[in-house]
């Protein structure tokens, strides 16, 4: 099993879903934990419950500042940053076609422009550290994307650019910069997703019956494998993209 310990890790928009799941993995494997949300009362409590020192910063990355803040803060704080992880995300559903403007702007401010200032500000602490490990949370949908999913697809896939990217020049200072593609999650933002688009109180057997291993990912799938590219399991692997999905991307589900 691969160990943080002594390892400070900041994850973005952990009070829910996939990013909890990190942050409650992290925590016991022994790192200290950054915990982030826009929320302060579940924040706290989710920090709290964490132990090992944990604490939670409440920021909106929609915001520039609040991007640099909340980094700033996890040096101060916790005396430096060994592991960044970008995993909040607007996933608001619009096609290519329909999508307002402003949506457009919000979606790639959060979901591409914030990890892009997040890790432009751990960089400098990770630099004077010897190191760091940068892991950004993408989906299956950087490559094409669902229709209905289309200025999110755009956004994963430029964080898929900006993580090879970054990889090739932050080699020099020994801080690895990695990317997983996560598939169909179960989570409760998902199952608030599938009940606004009119899915049946069935809609998770129905799910299921696509999926070969007869199940959704889970957060603490996700976590498993984001604690690989932290740990120094992966001491030396970086500008690496996992996809986490049950079949070969653009495989027919049944195949």
């Amino acid at each position: 099993m691969s160990s943080l310990a002594n390892k400070v890790a900041l994850v973005t928009g952990s009070t829910s879903g996939i990013g909890r799941g990190i942050a409650e993995h992290f925590a016991s494997l022994g790192a200290r934990v950054v915990v982030h949300g826009r929320t302060d009362a579940r924040g706290r409590e989710i920090a709290e419950r964490l132990g090992r020192d944990a604490v939670f910063v409440a920021a909106d990355l929609a915001e520039v500042e609040a991007c640099r803040h909340i980094v700033r803060f996890t040096v101060e704080r916790c005396g430096g940053i060994d592991v960044l992880v970008n995993n909040a995300a607007r996933t608001t559903r619009r096609t290519i076609e329909d999508a307002p403007v402003e949506l457009w702007d919000s979606i790639m401010s959060i979901n591409l422009r914030a990890p892009f200032l997040c890790l432009q500000e751990a960089v400098k602490s990770m630099k004077a550290r010897g190191g760091g490990s940068i892991v950004n949370i993408g989906s299956i949908n950087a490559y094409i994307g669902e229709p209905k999913l289309g200025p999110y697809s755009v956004s994963k896939g430029g964080l898929m650019t900006l993580t090879k990217n970054a990889a090739a020049v932050l080699n020099r200072y020994r801080i690895r910069v990695n990317q997983i593609n996560v598939g169909w999650t179960l989570t409760e933002g998902e199952e608030r997703v599938q009940r606004e688009e009119g899915k049946g109180a069935d809609w998770l057997e129905h799910a299921v019956a696509t999926r070969p291993f007869g199940r959704l990912l889970t957060p603490a799938d996700v976590a498993r494998a984001v604690a690989y590219f932290a740990s120094d399991d992966s001491a030396v692997v970086t500008g690496t993209v996992m996809d986490l999905e049950q079949f070969p991307v653009g495989a027919p589900p049944n195949s």
